[in-house]
């Protein structure tokens, strides 16, 4: 059976469409999305609407991610999706869960394209986001800029910045919380991204994703019975956690990137009475982060970053009996007094 005859005049959808499009600045430049789905175009606005402008340095030409919607409901059904494929070559980077459902970034073209269909965004609307949308956006911001993409979180006081690494579990997110709630800036959970020669780390200041036994640290109850009406979201591991919208919560979102000052890596050590932080010294720091960091550590622009940090203090921070005691830790190296 032979396929469908395309339109031969427009085989791609390249013209005559009724697109609209939204520019938002957002890892540090500006990006412009482009779709003639509203849906696809509220799905933009609930992951990057009312941020703080993140920029970098001069504006440079928008970053342009494209969004189609399919009409194929064939994952409506399925409890969860495909985990995602994926694919890169002749300076393109994919993630395919689908033959509808997929994204891939050109960032030598400053662009993106990312097909999502009505099956997926109407039962996994957080897997539409987050495993093609946002692999579209980081994908395009930290190679069109040359950043280092770090799993780390990042939260900062006055402008300054501390970099929080650990494995899932480490306790990135409480400690996260915690330093929000006593009024610290925060940047991002667990995507930070570094230039590598001025040592500014921006982020996604959007959603924090604290476990449901977290929220026991939460002592002001309008603020933990309001972070209990976030909805749930379920991750590939199976952990539920609350998906708490910080922007208009009361949160301090940083303003612009943070100046790097030091490296935390987070231990399930408990301190047992000692100081918290321990100082790591450079040669550790960097075998730590390039285990830490197994695709970063492979990019071009990964020997540039090492001897840049060589500038930081790097610690490792154990656990206290109250994710405070860490936040205070946090404090001395930030200058909070």
């Amino acid at each position: 059976m032979n396929p469908p005859a395309a339109n031969a005049a427009d085989p791609f959808g390249e013209f005559g469409s009724s697109q609209r499009a939204i520019e938002l600045d957002l890892l540090g430049t500006r990006f412009e999305f482009r779709s003639d789905s509203a849906e696809l175009l509220d799905l933009v606005d609930q992951a990057y609407a009312d941020l703080p402008a993140q920029r970098l340095g001069a504006t440079p030409a928008p970053l342009r991610v494209d969004l189609a919607l399919i009409d194929d409901i064939s994952l409506a059904d399925q409890a969860e999706p495909p985990l995602p494929r994926m694919h890169g070559g002749a300076g393109l980077f994919g993630a395919v869960i689908d033959g509808a459902n997929f994204a891939f970034a050109a960032p030598a073209a400053r662009g993106a394209c990312v097909s999502i269909s009505r099956g997926l965004l109407a039962a996994h609307r957080y897997h539409a986001r987050y495993e093609l949308l946002e692999f579209a956006v980081f994908t395009l911001a930290s190679r069109a800029q040359n950043l280092a993409p770090l799993h780390a979180g990042c939260v900062g006081w006055q402008g300054r910045g501390v970099l929080l690494i650990g494995d899932s579990g480490a306790g990135k997110t409480t400690l996260t919380l915690q330093a929000l709630l006593e009024g610290m800036e925060f940047l991002t959970e667990d995507a930070s991204f570094v230039d590598p020669a001025s040592l500014k780390v921006t982020g996604v200041a959007n959603f924090l994703h604290p476990r449901f036994d977290a929220l026991r640290f939460v002592k002001a109850e309008a603020r933990r019975v309001q972070m209990q009406a976030a909805p749930v979201i379920r991750r590939r591991s199976g952990v539920e956690k609350f998906e708490v919208d910080l922007r208009g919560s009361g949160a301090v979102l940083a303003a612009t990137p943070l100046a790097l000052q030091a490296i935390v890596f987070l231990s399930p050590e408990v301190s047992d009475g000692q100081p918290l932080l321990r100082p790591l010294d450079l040669a550790t720091a960097t075998v730590r982060l390039r285990a830490t960091q197994p695709y970063a550590a492979q990019l071009d622009n990964w020997p540039a970053f090492e001897r840049s940090i060589a500038k930081l203090r790097c610690f490792e921070l154990r656990r206290g009996a109250h994710p405070r005691e860490g936040v205070a830790a946090l404090g001395e190296l930030l200058g909070r007094h």
